[in-house]
């Protein structure tokens, strides 16, 4: 194998002149990572998670279990989705490629994800497609690709999952909205329970009935069966790729609405403690910039915002238990040593900043999200983080790279990068050339945030009071829109130089 690792994150004007298809052909080569001759991997995705997590704030108690598992990896703390919305986020995760490139730019929901709706991508394996070509034993735990939310969830369904990934996947089905509590509408403009804003408080002996409780028992389970040993003179049919090690990719459905968890999880959270935060609009953001706000959308009084975020926190909590239930059996089970663990978010999550809520903006809480990586014989690393800006298509040549993969009929066209490098420790310093680029609205919007700039577009043209550059140094809640000022007139245009670049690139990668 030959390691051919393109450094795309370089400055821009170089990169024009090379072709776009040469820039990200891959076959990967690297070192092991662990001390496992082939490292089994848990790949953990929450959905709606917003990087308001305990070891991203400084705080001990909201996420425990994530405050353990960071001190046992790196952070990453400045990762950004590609697209601010479950479906299209999750099939440029699993594909490693720009939402323009693979085609889905919405909640798409057919069987096959981006091979169905790029046909061009068929043999284009997905993340986990590449682990079970490579004789991985492959398993999904609800959901990794789309699913309606709560829709697929209490009826039990598959959503927009691609069943080439897997060797074994489950559906969780839960109540959700038929759960035993009382179910409290908190938006009246938006009476829809995929995306409206709504909370149900259950009794913790309960907890049981819920997705994401769930979820981790039959990863659980399957983490048993995997570890455990046969007995002699077995007559029965053996476990799928018997010797073979594990990707196991584990979804939480929670924080998405509806909100539903125990007590227990509410009541560090009561609703006359919450603090809304202070809606400062500049007059000259865009008015698309503005298509979450509450009295547009959800028309929630303040005491229903105090109560949405609330059973947000609730349900942050109630899937951080069960990420800790998920780390507790790879101990038990002598998993860990040879395990690479991974946890992120689909995107973020508004909460009343800009007076903006829920997903699909630009604003800088939408489209972070918390990544944390634990590799195993890396201790040295252990509990560092990283303020270098990575995407999440990075996480595809990542894992690769990190098991030391390759795929043996052609070459694999992908648009991250490594980040090995800063799980190795390799890197000194954070890349100030790197860059994240996210879309939303179907595509006709974007932005592309670097290490000190933010640049939004909305719309194809220019000068059309349709730009916002912030200064995310200075301005790091993005309250004060450049794009007019005289004086980041060089950065504006320089900006949309680059926005301009990647946009192509992203576009025109596969043909």
């Amino acid at each position: 194998m030959i390691e051919r690792e393109v450094k795309r994150k370089k400055e821009f004007r170089f990169l024009a002149s090379l072709s776009f298809i040469g820039i990200f052909l891959y076959i990967f080569f690297s070192p092991q990572m662990t001390n496992a001759q082939e490292p089994n991997v848990l790949l953990i995705i929450s959905d709606d998670l917003n990087s308001n997590i305990g070891s991203y704030m400084g705080i001990d108690k909201h996420t425990p279990h994530l405050n353990r598992l960071s001190e046992e990896g790196v952070r990453f703390m400045r990762a950004y989705s590609q697209y601010p919305q479950c479906g299209a986020s999750r099939a440029s995760i699993m594909s490693g490629l720009y939402p323009e490139t693979n085609g889905v730019l919405s909640n798409y929901g057919e069987l096959g994800s981006y091979k169905k709706k790029t046909p061009s991508l068929v043999d284009h394996p997905s993340l986990a497609g590449i682990f079970r070509e490579n004789g991985y034993f492959t398993a999904r735990v609800s959901k990794i690709f789309h699913m309606g939310v709560p829709s697929d969830i209490y009826r039990g369904e598959p959503g927009g999952d691609d069943p080439d990934s897997w060797d074994y996947a489950y559906n969780v089905m839960a109540p959700e909205i038929m759960s035993s509590g009382e179910l409290e509408l908190l938006s009246p403009k938006n009476n829809s329970y995929g995306s409206n804003f709504s909370r149900m408080i259950i009794p913790d002996e309960l907890e049981a009935t819920q997705a994401d409780y769930m979820a981790a028992s039959q990863a659980i389970a399957i983490l048993e069966n995997r570890a455990g040993d046969k007995p002699p003179n077995i007559k029965y049919k053996e476990r799928i790729k018997d010797d073979a090690p594990f990707f196991l990719a584990v979804g939480f459905v929670r924080p998405h609405v509806p909100f539903i968890a125990p007590k227990k999880n509410f009541d560090p959270y009561p609703e006359d403690e919450v603090v809304l935060p202070p809606i400062n609009v500049g007059e000259n953001v865009p008015a698309q910039a503005l298509f979450r706000q509450n009295h547009e959308v959800w028309g929630m009084d303040e005491f229903q915002k105090r109560r949405a975020i609330s059973g947000y926190m609730a349900s942050v909590q109630f899937m951080d238990e069960q990420v800790g239930r998920l780390l507790d059996a790879l101990d038990r089970l002598n998993l860990r040593k040879e395990t690479i663990v991974v946890f992120l978010s689909d995107h973020g999550y508004n909460l009343g900043e800009h007076d903006a809520w829920s997903k699909q903006s630009l604003w800088e809480e939408a489209i972070r999200v918390p990544l944390i990586i634990s590799v195993p014989g890396q201790e040295k690393n252990y509990g560092s983080t990283t303020e270098t800006i990575v995407e999440l298509i990075d996480l595809y040549p990542t894992l690769v790279d990190l098991a030391g993969l390759s795929r043996n009929e052609s070459n694999i066209s992908l648009q991250g990068e490594s980040l090995s490098k800063y799980l190795r420790g390799e890197r000194q310093r954070d890349d100030k050339d790197a860059y994240a680029y996210t879309v939303t609205k179907n595509g006709s919007a974007g932005s592309l945030r670097t290490d000190r700039w933010k640049y939004n577009r909305w719309g194809r043209e220019t000068g059309n009071g349709n730009e916002e550059l912030y200064d995310n140094q200075n301005d790091p809640e993005e309250h004060k829109n450049l794009a007019d000022d005289k004086g980041y007139k060089i950065i504006l245009e320089e900006m949309r130089e680059k926005f301009n670049f990647v946009k192509r690139k992203a576009k025109n990668h596969l043909k």
